[in-house]
């Protein structure tokens, strides 16, 4: 029961969503860090997230009976119960929110409500049945954990907020799309009305172009505005001009689910390197790398 209750929480993203809420709070901190700050805003993120992840488990018990991907879920499955998995879910965001709103700051609770009410409601309740638009306005729930990092810092929203926001935005249809290309199949079976089982997967590819592409000034603008350094404007620039290459070679790739497997990892890799780097390139007294 244990392992279904974390399970439920989608571990994966909640680590890879703290890394970037950590790289968020890094970078407004410039080196002078109030450690009891961070760990309460990444306790806070973790539970509010971990209550978006339970919730949206709920709302798609019924449709994870019709992928092999997720059949084997704990409530598809029948190991645990919806009303129980709604009230986990619920419980769970409202210590989130109480940790956001109490120990980091309004700012940040509000920022954190929101991230939960584009996911729940926005994406999983409305987009996700009804919409190829479902991908790239959910993004606004995926972009938000930097700029819980950064405004639990700041406690405004300014450039450097907006530029994460943009960073996270820019960076997830093509993450996404590309591992829907390589189970468009098991998407279509289960009715979701996702951009390659309703447009294709030859737009699909067309309409990642310009997301990825776009990711190139966001890495040149945080340097440009003094955020971070020159190690990671060449970086983020080098790792954002193989993706697009690799992404635009895909519009003449023989082999879709290789094409997009590599895509989807070149994705992956990308965000975690950017913001390793990002982190120990801040510019700040203390910063490690010039």
């Amino acid at each position: 029961m244990l392992k279904d209750l974390l399970n439920l929480t989608k571990p994966r993203i909640i680590r890879l969503n703290l890394i970037a809420a950590f790289g968020g709070f890094w970078v407004a901190s410039k080196w002078e860090i109030d450690w009891l700050l961070l760990v309460w805003m990444l306790i806070g993120s973790a539970l509010t997230m971990a209550s978006s992840c339970v919730i949206n488990n709920y709302w798609d018990r019924e449709l994870d009976t019709k992928m092999d991907r997720t059949k084997d879920r704990a409530l598809p499955s029948g190991r645990l119960g919806p009303g129980f998995v709604l009230g986990y879910g619920i419980v769970l965001g409202i210590l989130g929110e109480l940790v956001l709103f109490l120990a980091v700051g309004p700012l940040v609770g509000w920022l954190g409500l929101l991230g939960m009410f584009v996911y729940i409601v926005i994406y999983t309740m409305w987009l996700k049945r009804s919409s190829t638009w479902s991908t790239s306005i959910g993004g606004v729930s995926g972009a938000m954990p930097p700029v819980i990092g950064y405004c639990s810092v700041t406690q405004e929203i300014d450039a450097g907020a907006w530029l994460l926001f943009a960073l996270l935005f820019l960076w997830q249809p093509a993450h996404f799309w590309s591992l829907a290309i390589r189970r468009v199949e098991e998407y279509r079976a289960a009715g979701f009305p996702l951009l390659p089982v309703v447009k294709g997967i030859h737009r699909t590819k067309l309409q990642m172009i310009p997301y990825v592409v776009l990711l190139l000034p966001v890495g040149i603008l945080m340097y440009a505005y003094g955020y971070t350094g020159l190690v990671f404007l060449a970086i983020s620039v080098l790792g954002g001009l193989f993706w697009a290459w690799h992404t635009l070679k895909g519009m003449g790739a023989r082999n879709d689910e290789q094409w997009a497997k590599t895509n989807f990892l070149i994705s992956v890799n990308y965000l975690m390197v950017v913001f390793l780097v990002m982190i120990v390139n801040t510019t700040g007294d203390g910063a490690w790398l010039p």
